[in-house]
């Protein structure tokens, strides 16, 4: 597996790079900060660990520009610690976030489950329906005749949790469980992120209303 780090203090780079590779990953650092999205995209990168404050352009825009192109999960790491800042990395695609100084062992667990459940993920079905709209496993996309929605893989499996209900409520804690395998370190505000981001990609082909919200319970498809 491969983790681009992209951060300016070189003290935490040669940390994070040191313990990366002791635990087995390849990891290679930006050298052009004017060009971060394309040498994410030229390393192959499986996992991208992204700061916040960076030279030229933030962390928020460069995920932006990532996420144009690839849904390689994104991690955070900053000292910025205020909850806007967390909930701004998940809108702009993130898919978690952690807060300097840096916990190497909380790191590594993160890494470890965003890994496992992006790359290990073993689909059952290609092609889940609700009511004329398809949800396609294997290439992580939503489908309906006028729109095509490209999935991140935490997206996907909300979305795998909510199609096999078929319309009826499914529990917070059991689409947590489903989309991050009893992670203890997710809490119902990450759950509550993904879903706000996957919303604003419905609203804007004019599904806003597909995913419901059941007060105190959790979620459900309408249509």
């Amino acid at each position: 597996m491969k983790i681009f780090i992209v951060e300016d203090d070189e003290n935490i780079v040669e940390l994070l790079g040191d313990e990366l590779r002791a635990w087995g990953y390849e990891t290679m650092s930006v050298k052009d900060f004017n060009n971060v999205a394309k040498e994410v995209e030229e390393f192959k990168s499986d996992l991208v660990l992204m700061d916040i404050t960076l030279p030229y352009y933030n962390g928020f825009y460069w995920t932006q520009k990532i996420r144009e192109s690839s849904n390689v999960p994104i991690i955070f790491i900053s000292s910025h610690n205020n909850s806007m800042d967390m909930v701004s990395a998940m809108q702009f695609g993130a898919d978690d976030y952690i807060t300097k100084p840096i916990d190497i062992n909380l790191t590594r667990v993160k890494i470890q489950a965003i890994l496992r459940r992006t790359y290990e993920y073993t689909m059952q079905v290609d092609k889940l329906t609700f009511e004329g709209i398809s949800l396609d496993t294997s290439r992580a996309k939503l489908l309906c005749e006028n729109f095509d929605i490209d999935l991140t893989k935490t997206e996907l499996l909300i979305l795998e949790a909510l199609f096999n209900a078929k319309g009826q409520i499914v529990r917070r804690e059991d689409i947590m469980n489903h989309c991050w395998q009893g992670d203890d370190f997710i809490d119902d505000n990450t759950l509550a992120v993904n879903i706000t981001r996957l919303r604003k990609k419905l609203d804007n082909v004019g599904y806003k209303e597909f995913i419901q919200t059941k007060k105190g319970m959790g979620y459900y498809l309408v249509r």
